[in-house]
């Protein structure tokens, strides 16, 4: 049976120290499930932190880099897929997850929140206020919002305390 890939989606040079903290705690969560965390596989803000927690709790990790090289991922990356797409790379990073976890960023996390409901993919907001632009998405069942990462792993279980239905 093929593993459950949870994409981390966030700011990298933007992100704030708040967001790489919630971050690193859902990479730790995430690993402690036995869950493979997959991102952009940079060394930066919120691809950094999230590999990071995974990493370090024994999870493996995987990044789709904008590059041709595999030397631009984060040390703390197991598994560096290089495609010389650019920004093109979002599309791998949601068809390649089975959820998607997005924490605060500017236009790239909203171009992959956008491809991946296009994609009827599952979306959390993790402290990411999106305002009402995906509000109809929201309603349909495919858009969830959470505090905290302990939340985000309740909601992807199906623990949300409405019955609604586990991701997998």
């Amino acid at each position: 049976m093929a593993k459950f890939i949870v994409g981390v989606m966030g700011g990298g040079e933007n992100a704030t120290e708040k967001h790489c903290r919630w971050a690193y705690r859902l990479g730790e969560l995430i690993a402690r499930e036995g869950w493979v965390l997959l991102n952009g596989g940079r060394p930066a803000g919120v691809m950094e932190a999230s590999a990071r927690g995974a990493r370090e709790n024994g999870g493996l990790t995987i990044g789709i880099l904008p590059g041709r090289v595999h030397s631009s991922a984060s040390q703390y990356i197991d598994i560096a897929i290089a495609t010389g797409m650019g920004d093109g790379r979002n599309y791998i990073n949601v068809l390649s997850s089975h959820v998607i976890v997005a924490l605060p960023g500017r236009a790239g996390t909203i171009s992959e929140i956008a491809l991946a409901l296009k994609n009827h993919k599952r979306v959390i907001l993790l402290g990411f206020d999106t305002g009402n632009l995906f509000s109809h998405y929201q309603q349909s069942g495919l858009l969830y919002r959470a505090a905290t990462p302990e939340e985000v792993i309740n909601i992807i279980k199906g623990k949300q305390g409405d019955g609604s239905p586990a991701f997998f």
